[in-house]
């Protein structure tokens, strides 16, 4: 299987909120930028666009969104709320009774995929 189908059957593989909310992360990743790609790395759904952006992983109370350079991104909504002990990644978990600021997150989503774009390698 490929990335796509191995990210679509974690999702199918989880009849609770958490498939719904995976979901719903998945698509406003896409949202943000049109031009991400889906690779399955470590056992979980990673989007990609000129390196590595962020990470979706599922855990039995929560749903895990962490950018790989989250560290380096400006979060003035304060939508991290996990990962603070890392140098370079910062996460965001999700859990049942959360909502989900579509915009915001979006934002946040975009402004990794920039911060990548403008990396020096």
């Amino acid at each position: 299987m490929n990335a796509t189908e191995l990210i679509d059957q974690q999702i199918a593989d989880l009849p609770d909120w958490r498939g719904k909310l995976m979901s719903q992360l998945r698509k406003l990743i896409h949202e943000s930028d049109p031009e991400i790609t889906e690779e399955w790395k470590w056992g979980t759904a990673i989007f990609t666009h000129k390196g590595m952006v962020c990470a979706l992983g599922t855990f039995k109370d929560h749903v895990k969104l962490n950018f790989f350079k989250g560290a380096s991104l400006a979060d003035s909504d304060k939508l991290f709320n996990a990962g603070f002990e890392a140098k370079a990644t910062r996460a965001i978990d999700f859990f049942e009774s959360d909502k989900v600021n579509e915009p915001a997150l979006k934002n946040l989503i975009h402004s990794a995929v920039v911060h990548n774009s403008s990396s020096k390698k």
